[in-house]
């Protein structure tokens, strides 16, 4: 059920430099929202920016009827976004999209996130270790000041592992190493990422390469978030000899089967 609907900030924190983390009550969206799933939010009161922004969803609390969000200020939209402060509120359409598909209870399973794209991974992690499944995230960013909430933010009950293109923090290279090591030692039955387009792309191969499946989450520019305006669509494995076909990153994905997607 999609609800289109008030919510009131919880809390707004900043947590990193132009990172924050938004919590809203919004029961109705937390009751049904599920990992990979995200939510349009209009950013002020009026029709300026006329187009919400989309956000995915990094946490929920049930029973507490909130959602938590992380999300980076990369333009006029998400500034004014990060202006609102506890108390007000904000027009909040969701849950959209396609979420994650759940492995089998107690499989190994591999979160990769680059930047702030770990934000749904971490909703999903939690989500697994309630399921008894075996979890580790992989973050990578280009420094340790660019690490989303910073290494010390993540306190749930999985394993971590860092990596910065500086080496300022953790592996000293791409994440997408760390997961290679992963997958020619120990292994894993299931891979989730979110991310650069450039880390998703390796990571695709890795997983072809070591012959493991995988979803990714795709993060691109929406317009109506419904699917009627076709301003995300996205290249995958085409039908009937066609070489590919479009598809809605807002209704058919965000989340995608990684040997669905086509990269160049």
């Amino acid at each position: 059920m999609v609800a289109d609907m008030p919510a009131n900030i919880v809390q707004q924190e900043r947590v990193g430099p132009g990172q924050y983390r938004l919590t809203l009550y919004a029961p109705v969206i937390a009751s049904c929202a599920v990992p990979g799933q995200f939510v349009y939010i209009r950013c002020t009161d009026s029709l300026d920016p006329l187009l919400r922004r989309p956000l995915s969803i990094h946490g929920v609390n049930r029973r507490k009827g909130e959602l938590l969000f992380l999300y980076q200020v990369v333009g006029r939209g998400t500034a004014l976004l990060a202006a609102k402060r506890k108390g007000e509120q904000l027009a909040v359409m969701g849950p959209l999209g396609r979420g994650f598909t759940l492995p089998e209870p107690g499989q190994r399973v591999v979160l990769v996130g680059g930047g702030i794209g770990v934000a749904p991974l971490v909703f999903l992690g939690h989500e697994l270790v309630q399921r008894k499944n075996q979890v580790c995230l992989l973050v990578g960013a280009r420094s340790a000041h660019q690490l989303p909430v910073g290494k010390e933010g993540y306190t749930a009950p999985f394993e971590l592992d860092v990596a910065t293109d500086d080496g300022s923090c953790g592996y000293h290279g791409p994440v997408t190493d760390l997961l290679e090591k992963i997958l020619a030692g120990e292994g894993a039955d299931m891979v989730y990422a979110c991310g650069p387009r450039r880390m998703l792309r390796q990571t695709a191969s890795l997983l072809a390469r070591f012959d493991v499946p995988g979803e990714f989450s795709l993060e691109e520019r929406m317009g109506c978030g419904v699917g009627a305006c076709l301003s995300c669509v996205c290249k995958t494995a085409g039908k009937g000899g066609e070489p590919f076909q479009y598809r809605r990153v807002c209704v058919e994905g965000p989340v995608f089967p990684a040997e669905q997607l086509v990269w160049d």
